[in-house]
């Protein structure tokens, strides 16, 4: 019953057979899109991974202040807490901001924090399983937000079809009411 739309028959519809090349092609598009969308947006969050790690450095900074105690409502990923830091940028400026470090370590304690080219506080790059994880997350999100938009466009343009053959059906049953002798209406 899936190909009725395919064979010849009395009951098919012109309409039927532009249904049926619209769901061909639908599918065809949906996974052909998909997959081509998925993997560029992948492509394009791997390259911007790798741009990170080459524009990110590690810095030692000294804690400015005494680290609090691990608490539920400061702690970070890694048992850390957020305490504020000093560092030299490359230009050899002084600057201070927060950033992650242990628990209960004391004013002048070093630790590595990440900076960029500008000396400017930021995340630690991702590693290579955190990077993967990330590319092919984007890339599947991709590849369904395009083969969603695809079928969303579809439905559409089906009810727009299904509304056409009613009208096409109350047409012919009126026809066909005539030259019964009937009375439409």
């Amino acid at each position: 019953m899936r190909l009725w739309r395919w064979r010849s028959n009395p009951l098919r519809r012109r309409v039927d057979v532009v249904e049926a090349w619209l769901l061909l092609g639908a599918w065809l598009f949906a996974l052909v899109g998909g997959l081509i969308a998925g993997l560029a947006t992948a492509e394009v969050v791997s390259r911007s991974v790798d741009r990170q790690r080459e524009e990110r450095r590690p810095v030692t900074a000294l804690l400015a202040e005494n680290a609090p105690e691990r608490s539920a409502t400061q702690s970070v990923d890694d048992d850390l807490v957020w305490a504020t830091v000093r560092w030299k940028t490359p230009d050899g400026t002084a600057r201070t901001g927060d950033a992650q470090v242990k628990p209960e370590a004391k004013k002048g304690t070093r630790t590595t924090i990440w900076t960029d080219r500008h000396g400017t506080l930021v995340a630690k790059p991702l590693n290579d399983a955190e990077a993967v994880l990330q590319a092919v997350s984007a890339g599947l999100l991709a590849a369904t937000g395009a083969g969603g938009a695809v079928w969303l466009t579809v439905w559409t343009v089906r009810v727009r079809l299904d509304q056409r053959r009613m009208r096409e059906w109350d047409a012919e049953w009126e026809r066909a009411d005539l030259r019964w002798g009937g009375r439409t209406g």
